[in-house]
């Protein structure tokens, strides 16, 4: 069988919790869709009983503030993706129908793990279409005051995440990854979101994180975690940020073929440099993979294996 076609699921599968900023119940059904179909949310419960289509793209962004927003809030949006997609790169996944019957993705326990629990409860299958690659061609760069984000030709898809707080607690840390669905599930899909609780009340009253709580949440006091079981992982916050880039990478529409680098980057600025990739088509091309480097496993169906995200170009 190939090994470099297109994936989806095999059966729906649902998941239901509440939106960390909302506070709301949400349940989310993943469906599988055809080659070529990408990742499409489609969003019910909308006054009049009305649904809608969005595409998860970058040119679909409404908002970054705290999360990704796709869609507009007159005619239809859905918060906080970032995890979902997250999962779905990070597992190769290329086509899906995501139903979701509230104004935001629930939540979860705050990080990729359920989402991929969910997934590997009913397999992926290959679609008959070759995967199609982004590859970066030249390096491009968004900045905000001392923090950036650039994304470099590669021939494979890389991280490199540098936080800064200046605090005792998180301080600096960085971390590099060449991200493989092995190296994703291993090193950055457990770890959690994490806020402050000297925001909470800010945040509250600006209408923000109203279902966020220890079950979802690192929360960092004055003097230490909050949270009795402590961190998953000792560098818990940088990992987040790796993986929240890879949920808004994704919105590039397809695997990326390149290097990326932040420093005390976020939501914005990720979203910021995909405009900037866009924005020139010389900065970019699209590519069908060959014959793949062994990087990284996808687990297809019954155990199939299918290495993830480093094809051979030439």
């Amino acid at each position: 069988m190939k090994q470099n076609q297109q994936t989806t699921l095999r059966a729906p599968v649902t998941l239901s919790g509440c939106g960390v900023h909302s506070g709301d119940e949400v349940r989310v059904v993943l469906h599988p869709a055809e080659a070529n179909h990408g990742i499409v949310f489609l969003r019910t419960g909308l006054p009049g009983g009305r649904d809608r289509l969005i595409d998860a793209r970058h040119i679909a962004v409404s908002a970054t503030e705290l999360c990704t927003v796709i869609g507009e809030r007159d005619t239809g949006a859905v918060a906080t993706i970032e995890h979902l997609m997250s999962a779905l790169y990070g597992l190769g996944v290329d086509n899906v129908l995501v139903e979701v019957d509230g104004v935001e993705v629930p939540i979860l326990d705050g990080s990729a793990e359920p989402y991929i629990q969910a997934i590997d409860q009913v397999g992926l299958a290959l679609c008959s279409a070759p995967r199609r690659y982004l590859k970066v061609l030249k390096p491009v760069r968004a900045s905000q005051g001392k923090a950036f984000a650039e994304l470099r030709p590669d021939e494979a898809f890389k991280l490199d995440v540098e936080i800064d707080f200046g605090d005792m607690i998180i301080g600096r840390q960085r971390r590099a990854l060449a991200v493989s669905s092995v190296a994703y599930r291993r090193e950055v899909s457990r770890a959690r979101t994490f806020g402050f609780m000297r925001d909470v009340e800010r945040l509250w009253k600006a209408g923000f994180a109203l279902g966020a709580s220890l079950e979802n949440t690192v929360a960092v006091g004055d003097d230490g975690i909050v949270n009795p079981e402590g961190l998953r992982y000792p560098d818990e916050f940088v990992r987040h940020k790796m993986l929240d880039a890879v949920g808004d990478l994704a919105l590039a529409g397809h695997p990326i073929l390149g290097a990326y680098r932040s420093y005390c980057g976020g939501h914005r600025l990720n979203f910021a440099v995909l405009e900037a990739l866009f924005a020139d088509r010389a900065n970019y091309t699209y590519v069908e993979g060959g014959t793949r480097r062994e990087t990284g496993y996808a687990e297809i169906g019954k155990g199939m294996p299918v290495p993830a995200y480093a094809p051979d170009t030439h």
